[in-house]
C-alpha cells in the first residue's frame, strides 16, 4: 500500500499545485479589475462634470457656489445601496477644478484651492490632450490610502478652459475587491477539496480493498482462516476476493487430504502392527493367561483405532471453516454440566473425583452448543486421563471484562516444558497417567480449532501445587441474574 499512498501524495501535489496557479492567477487580476471598472465610471462621472462646467463657462462665468452646494449636499446624504452583496451608504466621489494653468480654482473638498497641480499626471496629461490620471497616497506608507483621480478637458483642446478631475478614495472599493477574493478563496477551495476528496475516495474504493485481501492472503500464508473480508460493493475487486476465495479453498482441500491421508497412514501403522502380531500369536498354543493380555491388547489397539478415527471426523468437520454455520445463544453453564455428566462415568472408573463451582449469573455466548460441549469434553477426558487415583479435578465456570472462563484443573505430572508449545499440534501427545498409553494426539486440536471458531482461546499452565490448568475462554454476549 506504500505506493498507493506515494500515487496519492504526488497527485494530492499535482493537484495543489495547480490550484494555487489558478488562485494565483485569479487574485492578481481581481484588484486590477474593480480598479479598472472603478475608473471607467469616474472617466464618465469627470466629463459628464467637465461639460457642465464649460456650459457655466460659456454662459459668462463658472458658478462656484452651486457646485459646492451640490458636492456639500450629496456628502452628507446617506442612502443603502446594495451592488451584489455589497452595501454603499454614501457618495465618496469629490471633484476640483483647475484652469488653463493648473492652479486649482475649485475643490469639493475645499483643501487644495490655489494649488498649483500643473505637474500632476492628470492635470498635465490632460491639458496635452491625452487621457490623464493618477493614484497618489496620503499616507505614503499606507498603501490602501491611495486615492484614484481622472482628468477631462473643460474647453476645446485648442483654448481650453481648464481640467475638471474626479478622485475618489481607494477604500470605498476595497470592500468589493476583499469580497471578491473571498469569493475566489472559498471557490477554489471547495473545487480543490471537491477534486481530492474524489480522488481519494476512488483510491480507497480501489485500493482498501485490495489492501483488505492482501491482509486476508497473509492470515491463510500464516496458517489462520479469517473469514472473506468486506469490500464494499466494487465489482471487481468483489469478483478477486471470490475467485482467492475458491482458489485458498481448492488448495487447502487438497493440502489437507494430502495431509490427513500421510499422517492417518502413519498413526495406523502402529495399532494395526500390534493387532496383526496380537492374531498371529494367538493362533499359537499359548497359556491362558497370555491368551488374555494378548486380547487385551488387540482391544486397546482397536479401541485406539476407533478414537483416532473419530477424532480425525470430528477435527475435519472443524478444520477449513473460517465462521460458523449456525450460530445461537449457548448458555455455558447449561453446556458444561451436561459435560460434566457425561465424564462421571470414565471419571469413577478412574477413580478421579469432580468438583463443580458455577457462577452465580448466567453466561450467554454466541456459538454451537455440540462444539463447545465436545472441546469441554475433550478437556475433561484429557485432565481424567492424566489425573492419579483418589485425585480431584476442579472445574470452574466464571465471567469478567466480557469474557466467560471455563477452567479445568487436575492434579495429574503437568506439561512438560519442552511440550508446551506442541501440544495444540496434531498427532501431538503425552502418554496417559492412568494406562500409560498415548492419546491420539487430536482433541487439544480439536478444543482450539473450536475454541479459535467462537472468538476465544485456550491455554494450558501449571497448577500451582501441582498439575496443569486448562482454560477454555469465549467472549461473552450477555450476562443475566
Amino acid at each position: 500500500m506504500r505506493l498507493t499512498r506515494v500515487t496519492l501524495l504526488v497527485i494530492a501535489l499535482i493537484i495543489g499545485a495547480g490550484l494555487y496557479l489558478l488562485l494565483r492567477q485569479q487574485l492578481s487580476v481581481v484588484e486590477p479589475q474593480t480598479y479598472q471598472a472603478t475608473e471607467e465610471s469616474m472617466v464618465d462621472a469627470a466629463q459628464l462634470l467637465a461639460s457642465m462646467v464649460a456650459a457655466d463657462f460659456k454662459s459668462g462665468s463658472f458658478d462656484k457656489q452651486r457646485f459646492q452646494t451640490a458636492f456639500e449636499g450629496v456628502s452628507r446624504k446617506r442612502f443603502k445601496a446594495v451592488i451584489h452583496g455589497h452595501i454603499k451608504s454614501h457618495v465618496g466621489l469629490g471633484a476640483y477644478l483647475t484652469d488653463a494653468k493648473g492652479i486649482v480654482i475649485f475643490d469639493s473638498a475645499g483643501k487644495l484651492e490655489g494649488t498649483d497641480l500643473s505637474k500632476s499626471r492628470d492635470v498635465f496629461l490632460t491639458l496635452q490632450g491625452k487621457y490623464g490620471a493618477r493614484s497618489s497616497r496620503v499616507d505614503e506608507k499606507n498603501p490602501q490610502s491611495s486615492v484614484l483621480h481622472v482628468g477631462a478637458l473643460v474647453g476645446p483642446l485648442q483654448a481650453p478652459i481648464g481640467v475638471l478631475t474626479v478622485y475618489k478614495p481607494q477604500a470605498d472599493v476595497l470592500p468589493i475587491v476583499d469580497a471578491r477574493r473571498r469569493g475566489i478563496y472559498w471557490g477554489t477551495g471547495l473545487i480543490g477539496a471537491g477534486i481530492l476528496f474524489l480522488v481519494t475516495a476512488v483510491f480507497i474504493w480501489q485500493y482498501l480493498p485490495v489492501g483488505r485481501l492482501t491482509e486476508y492472503a497473509r492470515d491463510i500464508e500464516s496458517g489462520k482462516r479469517p473469514p472473506l473480508p468486506k469490500l464494499g460493493a466494487g465489482k471487481e475487486v468483489n469478483t478477486l476476493a471470490r475467485a482467492l476465495e475458491s482458489m485458498r479453498e481448492a488448495l487447502e482441500g487438497r493440502r489437507y487430504a494430502e495431509r490427513y491421508v500421510q499422517t492417518l497412514t502413519h498413526e495406523m501403522k502402529s495399532p494395526l502392527a500390534a493387532i496383526r502380531g496380537a492374531a498371529e500369536l494367538l493362533d499359537e498354543d499359548m497359556p491362558e493367561a497370555d491368551r488374555r493380555r494378548f486380547l487385551g491388547n488387540i482391544r486397546a489397539e482397536s479401541g485406539r483405532a476407533d478414537r483416532l478415527l473419530n477424532r480425525l471426523l470430528e477435527l475435519s468437520a472443524l478444520e477449513g471453516r473460517s465462521s460458523l454455520d449456525v450460530a445461537e445463544n449457548v448458555d455455558l453453564e447449561l453446556i458444561l454440566t451436561r459435560a460434566v455428566d457425561q465424564g462421571r462415568p470414565p471419571a469413577d472408573l478412574a477413580g478421579v473425583g469432580l468438583a463443580v463451582t458455577l457462577p452465580p449469573a448466567m453466561l450467554l455466548v454466541r456459538g454451537d452448543a455440540f462444539i463447545i460441549r465436545a472441546a469441554i469434553t475433550n478437556l475433561l477426558e484429557n485432565a481424567i486421563d492424566f489425573s492419579p487415583v483418589g485425585s480431584t479435578i476442579d472445574i470452574v465456570l466464571w465471567g469478567k471484562d466480557g469474557k466467560a472462563m471455563i477452567e479445568i484443573c487436575d492434579r495429574g505430572p503437568g506439561v512438560p516444558e519442552y511440550a508446551t508449545d506442541k501440544v495444540f499440534e496434531r498427532f501431538y501427545s503425552l502418554r496417559h497417567h492412568s494406562s500409560g498409553r498415548k492419546g491420539t494426539g487430536l482433541g487439544l486440536t480439536l478444543v482450539k480449532e473450536a475454541a479459535e471458531l467462537h472468538g476465544g482461546s485456550v491455554a494450558l499452565e501449571p497448577r500451582e501445587g501441582g498439575g496443569t490448568v486448562a482454560r477454555l475462554v469465549f467472549p461473552v454476549i450477555s450476562s443475566l441474574r
